[in-house]
Formats: structure tokens, C-alpha cells, sequence
């Protein structure tokens, strides 16, 4: 029985969304509740890579051991079109300035869930699995959550619990996009006949289907009328080996046999949308609970862990009392565009891998230009976030983006300083000026000197955005984005 408990922020959902944003929330000073509906950790097949953003937010915080062996080049794909690493331009200054995570993105979701479990469990951050939560009331100074487990108060209340959010229903958030077109499955298994499958993406009228790359790995999509009866069935329900075989005897148009399933399948859509508001009152949404796409190259679950990065920090500091509560208007204003890009980029593959005349004549341009180093560079660079952006640029080119690889004279990157979180202030001057100007600010701001060289000043925010930076040892600017986002001093 947990009932009267009262935390600081109480988040819904413990996947990953939920416990980098329960983390980073400890790491900013607040008080957290993880609740989880289910009683273990989802199994089911699910993203098997994360991007570079992901890569360097877990790297921030030393989730990734610096001894980590080298992994191939990873491309992904677009609407089933493997993007050739031969083609793409690597030496291209975007995938330069990251590439000390990227030999870290080839990564399944349940192990990532494991990795995140065990910083959360050293932090010290509770995680109270199999309660459910009933009702919310936001009264205007903290938010009363009835739960399965009895009644707690809360001062704020994020939902983490995915495209199917008790929290959003419950807080009446709208939550508009366009509807489903096919349905989607992807599941580990054992056929008694793999020769009868096609190694890659195999289109047919039917819909599309892939076996590997992975060993039994099996993702197909249905269109038309039976992907239309699947999407509008209830997806709640659990996939069954026989469902997996119909779906992939349909696309494949073989009678190809599945024996067995080595692994909890998912059913999904296209269905896309994104919330009206990802705060309303002391209410906040990441994740899939403010945005759904079809998983294509587990961009959603990128998009939920960029959403917690951005979130944790700021709320910490309201909740700290280092910030007003306007800076969570931020959130939305950063996040919405990033969430409303990758909708659009799902979508245009959902128009590219119909199975119809005009689509496949469509897939054959594309395939072109993606065949093309200028092309191929392109679509990685998307696919891997090296281009993400937040709110316009500043006076300096880095002033938005994420940091970059930043190397010091003592061997090691500015992030490798910020594993306790924080904003980091890398200081070039000769006499330490930067860092004089930062003191105020000296308990949530860590500077890092360093010898010589260009850029001579980055301010970096705990979520890896760069919010100052400078090419001269001239401070103008530093203290006002001090001011805007560590809070005034």
C-alpha cells in the first residue's frame, strides 16, 4: 500500500522515457515516484538501435563504457530502402562532430530498459511496479493521483505511459493526427522453410514484409482492406504465433510455417499523431503519450528519451526553486517541432511502401536519389539526429545544437565532466574569465579549463544543447544566457 505518499514528481511509466526522465529529474535535485502499470519489464521486440542524440545523452550521464568495442557503420533505412554506407560522406563536418557515441547505436530496447534500470536503482529513485493509476486532480498547487495502490499527492505529475496514456486521457489533452492506413508486425521466430523468404524488404500487392537482419527477425506490413480490418481490431490484445504466420504467408505469398516465437511480438499502425499541449497545468507528457508514428528505424523511441532530456533538467530546477515555472514553456516550444518532423518523416515512408503502382514508381525515384552520395549522406544525417536544432540559431553556429565532440588537452571530452548532470561551461581564456563570470552560478554550473584552441567558450545544458559559445575570449552574451536558463543570480 502506497497511498498518501507524496513526491516532488511522480512519473507514469517506467520504460525507458520514464526512467532517463526519472533520472535526470535526481540528478537535478527533485524528489521521484516511478509508477509502472505492468509487474515486469516489457519483453516485447521493439527498437534495435538508437540514434546518435540518444547515444550522447546516455554517454553524458557515463552509461557507456569509453572501452566499448567499434561497431560497423550504421545507415538504417528509409521505406525499406537500406541506405548503402559506401555512398555516405563521412567526412561530411555534421557526422564528424559526432562520432565518439556512434559506435554505441546498435542497441535493443529491453537492454537499454535494463541499462536505465540499474542507474535509476543507484540513484535511489523508487520504481513501484504493478500500480495503476485511476484518477488525477489538478489542483492548481500540486496534483492528487488515484492509483490502484491508494491515493498520493504529488507537486507535478508527467505521464511516461506510452501512445495509449492514462495520464492524457485523464487530463483531457487532445490528441489529433491522421489516421491508419496498414498494420504492422514484428516478431523473433523459428520457420520450419526460411529459404521461402526473401533476405531484406520484399514488396508485393499485399503489403511488405523483412526476414533479418537479425536472425528470425520478421517485420511485415499489411495495406488494404486486411491491414484496414487488423488496425481498426483491438491492438490491446496479444499477438499469437498464428497471427504472425497469416500476416507473413500474406505478404510473402508463400506458405511459409512459423513454429515458434523466441520473442513477444508487437502489433502496430501508422497511425500518427501528436498532443495539443505537452504541459497542461502541473500535467506534462513525453514519449509516445504525446506523439505515436510508425516505429520506422525506432525513431520513437529517440524522440521519448530527447523528450526526457529536455524535460528533466528544467523541471528539476521548478521544482528546486532555481527556476520559474515559465521555463517549462520551453519544453513544448522545443520539442513540438522536433515531434512534428519525425511524424512527417514516418509518414512519407508510410506513402512510399504502399503496395500500389503510383507508390512503387515513387520508390523507384526515391531509391535513386538515396542511391546518390549526396542522397545517401542526407537521409543518414536525418536518421541519426547529427542535425537536430533547438529553436533558432544564435549569434555562434553551435548556440542550439547539440555539442559537439569536444576534446581537451587532458584526453578527455567536455562531456565526459558532466556525468553527475548539470550545465558544463568549457572555459579557453587565458586568465579563466569565463569561469569568473559563471561563480554565481557555480553550484549547478561546472566550468572545465582548457588550453588554447576554437571554439574559446561553450556553454552546454545538461540535456547537451548548446545555449552560449564563442570564438573570442569576449564574455558578451554568457551571463544572459546564464540568467535564461540556470536561473537568475
Amino acid at each position: 500500500m502506497i497511498s498518501n505518499r507524496k513526491a516532488g514528481v511522480i512519473v507514469v511509466g517506467a520504460g525507458p522515457v520514464g526512467l532517463v526522465l526519472a533520472a535526470e529529474l535526481a540528478l537535478a535535485g527533485a524528489d521521484v515516484l516511478v509508477l509502472e502499470r505492468l509487474t515486469e519489464p516489457d519483453q516485447a521486440v521493439r527498437a534495435q538501435s538508437v540514434n546518435v542524440p540518444t547515444a550522447e545523452a546516455l554517454d553524458r550521464r557515463g552509461l557507456l563504457p569509453a572501452a566499448e568495442g567499434p561497431a560497423p557503420r550504421f545507415t538504417g533505412h528509409f521505406a525499406g530502402m537500406v541506405l548503402d554506407p559506401d555512398l555516405v560522406d563521412w567526412s561530411d563536418p555534421d557526422v564528424v562532430a559526432h562520432t565518439a557515441a556512434d559506435r554505441c547505436r546498435m542497441m535493443a530496447q529491453p537492454w537499454l530498459e535494463a541499462l536505465l534500470a540499474e542507474h535509476v536503482a543507484r540513484l535511489g529513485i523508487p520504481v513501484r511496479r504493478g500500480v495503476e493509476v485511476t484518477a488525477l486532480d489538478d489542483t492548481g498547487d500540486g496534483v492528487l493521483v488515484g492509483t490502484s495502490a491508494g491515493a498520493m499527492r504529488t507537486g507535478w505529475l508527467v505521464g511516461c505511459d506510452g501512445g495509449h496514456s492514462t495520464v492524457r486521457r485523464l487530463a483531457g489533452i487532445e490528441f489529433p493526427g491522421t489516421e491508419p492506413e496498414f498494420t504492422g508486425y514484428q516478431a523473433v521466430v523459428d520457420v520450419d522453410d526460411p529459404a521461402k523468404l526473401a533476405d531484406g524488404w520484399v514488396w508485393s500487392a499485399d503489403g511488405v514484409y523483412r526476414y533479418g537482419p537479425q536472425p528470425g527477425r520478421v517485420v511485415t506490413l499489411e495495406f488494404g482492406s486486411a491491414g484496414a480490418r487488423l488496425a481498426r481490431a483491438d491492438r490491446a490484445s496479444p499477438v499469437t504465433l498464428d497471427e504472425v504466420q497469416a500476416s507473413l504467408r500474406r505478404t510473402s505469398g508463400t506458405d511459409v510455417t512459423v513454429t515458434a516465437l523466441r520473442a513477444t511480438p508487437t502489433r502496430w499502425t501508422d497511425n500518427a499523431r501528436q498532443v495539443a499541449d505537452y504541459r497542461s497545468g502541473r500535467v506534462l507528457l513525453a514519449g509516445d503519450a504525446a506523439h505515436v508514428h510508425p516505429p520506422f528505424g525506432g525513431q520513437g523511441l529517440n524522440l521519448g528519451i530527447g523528450d526526457a532530456m529536455n524535460l528533466g533538467w528544467k523541471l528539476g530546477a521548478v521544482v528546486a526553486g532555481r527556476a520559474p515555472e515559465s521555463l517549462l514553456d520551453t519544453y513544448d516550444a522545443e520539442r513540438r517541432p522536433v515531434g512534428a518532423w519525425v511524424l512527417d518523416w514516418t509518414r512519407a515512408q508510410t506513402g512510399l511502401m504502399r503496395g500500389d503502382a503510383k507508390s512503387a514508381a515513387l520508390r523507384g525515384i526515391v531509391a535513386d536519389l538515396l542511391g546518390t552520395p549526396a542522397g545517401a549522406t542526407y537521409a543518414v544525417k536525418k536518421i541519426s539526429g547529427v542535425t537536430q536544432r533547438v529553436g533558432p540559431a544564435g549569434d555562434h553556429p553551435l548556440v542550439g545544437a547539440l555539442v559537439p565532440d569536444l576534446w581537451l588537452g587532458d584526453g578527455s571530452r567536455l562531456v565526459d565532466h558532466g556525468h553527475g548532470g548539470g550545465f558544463l561551461l568549457l572555459d579557453r581564456t587565458p586568465d579563466g574569465a569565463f569561469s569568473r563570470v559563471a561563480a554565481p552560478w557555480a553550484t549547478g554550473v561546472t566550468a572545465v579549463p582548457d588550453a588554447g584552441g576554437t571554439p574559446t567558450g561553450v556553454l552546454v545544458r545538461p540535456d547537451g544543447v548548446v545555449a552560449w559559445a564563442t570564438d573570442t575570449t569576449d564574455d558578451g552574451g554568457l551571463v544572459g544566457a546564464l540568467r535564461r536558463w540556470a536561473g537568475v543570480r
